[in-house]
């Protein structure tokens, strides 16, 4: 399915219960809506789920840039006032994290509960970004493929599962070029430091203790700035700890929606 936020192609899938409480779902930079096909059926079981393909990600649209975490967050909104959902749970993986994080801050009245899953306030350096940018414009998605895979699993995950890494780096590899280096400089500027003191959701920090993209530290600091947040760190996981440890997150994270405990 398809939503058309100012001129943009906004690509979006709908499943599990449809009465339940609704969960929107927002992928990784370099992924789409699929990094969630294994998470379905245990999210799916009470909640009712929404996953949306960033733009210049998956069935999205690759506008031109300048992309911001903003215009990202903006998409969400609006699909969520055509669902008509007015509150929702939200669940983000990286990108998707910072995006939760500009949603929670920005509109706390939509936001029942958050989860931000290897993420921060600001990821990584400009500089950073800004290479990883120029290397995409020149040779596409495939120049950085190693390097992404590198970032987002451990090195004990890439050597145990290299199915799993091998589908992740093919779903990099498909995605739009002007898309993701569009959203290379967004990371590039994006930071919301001072706004996440903002948010009133009660929150759910994840974080691998191998993660390199967005360390422990970064965790750290996120759980300081949001008050009330609960952080949970998962040993031995990279940057993508949702894959990783995919049967703790499917445990933990609907017993933290649903308000119950989590150890």
């Amino acid at each position: 399915m398809r939503l058309d936020v100012d001129g943009v192609g906004i690509s979006y899938r709908l499943d599990g219960d449809a009465e339940g409480a609704p969960l929107v779902l927002l992928n990784s930079a370099g992924c789409d809506l699929r990094m969630w096909d294994p998470h379905v059926a245990a999210l799916g079981e009470r909640f009712r789920l929404v996953r949306t393909d960033a733009r210049g990600h998956g069935g999205s649209d690759a506008p031109p840039p300048p992309y911001t975490v903003g215009a990202f967050g903006a998409d969400v909104i609006a699909l969520l006032d055509a669902l008509e959902i007015e509150r929702a749970h939200v669940v983000g993986a990286s990108l998707g994290g910072l995006v939760a994080l500009w949603i929670a801050a920005h509109h706390p009245g939509r936001v029942e509960r958050a989860v931000f899953s290897g993420t921060a306030a600001r990821i990584g350096t400009a500089e950073a970004w800004q290479e990883r940018a120029d290397a995409v414009r020149l040779g596409g998605t495939e120049a950085v493929s190693d390097l992404v895979m590198s970032r987002f699993f451990s090195a004990s995950f890439r050597r145990d599962h290299p199915d799993v890494v091998g589908w992740f780096a093919d779903v990099l590899r498909v995605q739009s070029r002007l898309g993701y280096e569009a959203t290379c400089l967004a990371l590039r500027d994006a930071n919301l430091r001072e706004e996440v003191g903002a948010i009133l959701a009660p929150s759910l920090i994840l974080v691998g203790d191998e993660d390199a993209s967005t360390p422990v530290s970064d965790a750290r600091w996120l759980h300081d700035a949001i008050g009330g947040s609960r952080l949970l760190t998962l040993e031995g996981a990279g940057h993508l700890c949702s894959v990783e440890r995919r049967e703790t997150f499917d445990e933990v994270v609907p017993r933290f929606l649903r308000g119950e405990e989590i150890a």
